[in-house]
């Protein structure tokens, strides 16, 4: 089951909401809605990620694909705990002190992705801005136990910024992700009201980075539409990521997880998603997905082929000219 906090639950979870006046998300569109999560694939992979006590953000973060993605035997690991250190306002994982760091839990992910048989993996994680590195080793120690129990597997990485580090960023790029991907989110002028423990620049010069140190790895950003952000303003931060080299953007509808977050400012319709997705592939971009329920790891298996793909393509097209 997808957890379902009580009213106490979402003030513990979110303790520096609780002054924020209530402002409820109203109905949701048709086009927003999707099947309650069942089957027996559902249940196999809830049994291993409870079986090796590991937290996943399909979970934490209420995701609305997790039935289909979970009954295909995907899901997302978030490693360093289930607390946050920041307190974004769209985000419905848990902000507080975190626990101590588990430092078998890269190997309880290596072995997961094993059991599972993935193909594709991806792994993201709180913020923990409490640690020195801000996490950096530990993601490094994971890759490398996926890549000790499951040399096959893909690796899609989803981590925090860092707070700008470039040391921590390297120790995480050196370790060799296929694909590196830290969400921009929103536009840079809401980033004071609803990513505040963030740098918008930071995280954009966080995906330079990625490609200075070596290019082979595919990065990927994602953002949420329906915060109040204008088409133009979307624009311009695919401006911003192409000129960083990013490869594959993926676009989403905000959705308030509680009362307390940030409400919702207008839901997109698919028809202004597919004038998103135009946009973004007359911009150069490797790959696009944009829809009302497109979140950044989903799909992400496939995507990675055809991410791959277009690679190739791209290419060989300019060896021809």
């Amino acid at each position: 089951m997808t957890y379902n906090p009580t009213l106490l639950d979402k003030a513990k979870r979110h303790p520096e909401k609780q002054k924020n006046p209530d402002r409820p998300a109203g109905r949701k569109p048709d086009w927003i809605r999707v099947p309650a999560p069942q089957g027996k694939t559902y249940k196999e992979t809830m049994d291993i990620v409870r079986g090796q006590k590991l937290t996943t953000v399909c979970e934490e973060a209420g995701c609305p694909n997790i039935g289909e993605c979970w009954q295909k035997k995907h899901a997302t690991f978030m490693i360093l705990g289930e607390v946050c250190t920041r307190a974004c306002a769209f985000c419905n994982v848990a902000t507080g002190k975190p626990d101590e760091v588990d430092k078998l839990e890269p190997l309880r992910v290596g072995v997961a992705v094993h059991q599972m048989g993935l193909k594709h993996v991806v792994v993201t994680s709180v913020d923990r801005d409490d640690l020195k590195d801000g996490g950096a080793d530990h993601f490094a120690k994971t890759i490398q136990a996926i890549r000790m129990k499951s040399p096959e597997t893909t690796i899609e990485i989803l981590p925090g910024d860092f707070r700008g580090k470039m040391e921590d960023i390297d120790h995480v790029i050196k370790a060799k992700p296929d694909v590196f991907n830290h969400n921009l989110e929103t536009v840079p002028r809401l980033y004071p009201s609803i990513r505040p423990g963030a740098r918008y620049f930071r995280s954009l010069r966080l995906l330079e980075r990625v490609k200075e140190i070596d290019p082979a790895i595919f990065t990927k950003s994602g953002m949420m539409v329906g915060l109040g952000e204008t088409r133009e303003e979307v624009g311009q931060v695919m401006d911003d990521m192409r000129a960083a080299g990013i490869d594959f953007i993926t676009i989403g509808q905000y959705l308030q997880p509680t009362p307390k977050h940030a409400p919702v400012e207008k839901w997109w319709t698919p028809e202004e998603f597919e004038g998103l997705t135009k946009m973004a592939k007359s911009k150069g971009f490797l790959m696009v997905s944009a829809s009302p329920l497109t979140r950044s790891s989903h799909h992400a298996g496939e995507d990675f082929e055809r991410l791959r793909a277009a690679r190739t393509a791209k290419a060989a097209t300019i060896a021809a000219e």
